[in-house]
């Protein structure tokens, strides 16, 4: 399936030279998945919500401060007649829910994540949400405030926060929209003489108040297609997923960037690696890591990999110009998952560092099964004497 059906001329456009606090609040009046920008009526990059609140970058600041494609990760684009996986891969990698859509050399429109996840929805079935959901979700406390919400966000690449209560059950959800929405209205409010104090204030209030409650839910055993046509038909962006009798703990999270994940696998020779923040690398290029992580998992032969999912994070901390990157890499196997993560300035030496900790826990991982096997050899002999 290709996306030439799907595309839609319908975008909206906004020049490098806008003001940030401008598009914050398009982002919060019309409800968009992503914004196209141009640099004298040429296109630029995308931006997205998420990127707008993951960012330390003032109202005041232009766009072209958020939009900056590397050499090794030009700004997102697919052609008119691209296939539907190609397309998955490229708004994952870009952080992104919306993708521009080329005919030869011209703009021609975009492609968005629920046009995408609405084509293939029937065939989604032989999915299950536990095949592909996200296990160590992160949460707050319904104590926790809009500032801490927005830190966690930030520190972990995500866009959803599920909250919890004192007694760890799940309460509320809080999401990037949510914060966004009420940041843009507190600015409204603020005026020159106190706005540092209401923005302080504003970043005091207490999750609970602006969570939304109840939360949808689903299980592990769920198909991906049930999942996503829940979260289309209430415009979510994911679901909390929860064990099958019990809807007040918090298994993990499956979203729509989870499903377009999936829809990448592949069944090549090489391995299947995906990189998300792609624009943070510098020196590093998708086949060094491709690379590196073959040379590890080459090392453990039993090892069957179906999928390598590699994220980079940057923080606001800079060595001599150079940002603190936070760098994770998990890995999807025949027995399970196993996943390494480091801090590093720059890209390479956070990818490396992360990739010392995957190697250091496949191997216990290896090691433990290893156990376990002996274990069941000893106990069938004893049996049987």
């Amino acid at each position: 399936m290709n996306i030439s059906d799907i595309a839609t001329e319908d975008y909206v456009e906004v020049d490098v030279g806008t003001r940030l606090g401008k598009v914050r609040s398009r982002f919060t009046k019309d409800n968009l998945k992503g914004i196209i920008v141009t640099r004298d009526g040429s296109y630029e990059g995308v931006l997205s919500e998420r990127e707008l609140l993951q960012s330390h970058v003032e109202d005041d600041a232009k766009v072209a401060a958020l939009v900056k494609p590397s050499r090794n990760a030009p700004a997102p684009k697919v052609r008119r007649h691209e296939d539907v996986r190609e397309t998955a891969r490229v708004l994952v990698e870009g952080g992104v829910k919306v993708a521009p859509v080329f005919e030869g050399e011209n703009l021609w429109g975009i492609v968005t994540v629920d046009a995408i996840l609405e084509a293939v929805l029937h065939n989604l079935d032989a999915l299950s949400v536990g095949d592909i959901y996200t296990d160590d979700a992160v949460v707050i406390e319904e104590s926790g405030t809009l500032g801490q919400a927005i830190n966690r966000l930030r520190e972990n690449g995500i866009s959803r926060l599920p909250v919890v209560n004192d007694d760890g059950q799940l309460s509320g959800i809080v999401t990037t929209h949510d914060l966004t929405d009420v940041v843009v209205r507190g600015d409204k409010q603020m005026t020159t003489g106190n706005r540092a104090g209401e923005s302080d204030r504003v970043l005091d209030l207490p999750v609970y108040d602006i969570m939304s409650s109840p939360v949808q839910t689903t299980t592990t055993a769920e198909s991906v297609e049930d999942a996503v046509a829940t979260m289309l038909e209430d415009d979510l962006g994911g679901l909390v997923v929860t064990p099958d009798d019990d809807d007040t703990v918090v298994k993990g999270v499956i979203t729509k960037t989870d499903v377009l994940r999936a829809l990448t696998f592949t069944e090549e020779d090489h391995l299947d690696v995906q990189v998300s923040n792609i624009s943070l690398l510098d020196t590093l290029t998708r086949d060094d890591i491709r690379d590196a992580i073959t040379q590890v998992v080459d090392k453990y032969q039993d090892m069957d990999v179906l999928h390598v999912h590699v994220r980079f994070q940057e923080h606001k901390e800079k060595l001599r110009g150079t940002p603190l990157i936070y760098s994770q890499i998990r890995i999807r196997t025949d027995n399970g998952g196993v996943a390494g993560s480091g801090e590093g300035y720059g890209a390479e030496n956070a990818f490396r560092v992360a990739l010392d900790k995957l190697e250091r826990n496949v191997l216990e991982m290896k090691e433990y099964r290893a156990d376990e096997e002996y274990e069941g050899q000893l106990k069938r002999k004893l049996n049987e004497l």
